[in-house]
């Protein structure tokens, strides 16, 4: 599996977009991470949303 959006982790989070960006951007949540370089960009894993969620990640294997 690639990239997770933003947008699809707030929905899966049931939290806002801007929630997910802050909390990338200030590290505190443990699932991607934000890069700075004239804009924010944003990798989320998918294998650690599952985990961070309480999702089994071998149910799809």
């Amino acid at each position: 599996m690639r990239n997770i959006s933003v947008a699809e982790a707030a929905r899966r989070l049931g939290k806002s977009q801007q929630y997910i960006r802050a909390g990338l951007q200030n590290q505190r949540l443990p699932f991607g991470t934000a890069v700075f370089v004239k804009r924010w960009s944003y990798h989320i894993s998918p294998k650690l949303l599952d985990e961070y969620i309480g999702k089994d990640t071998n149910e799809n294997k």
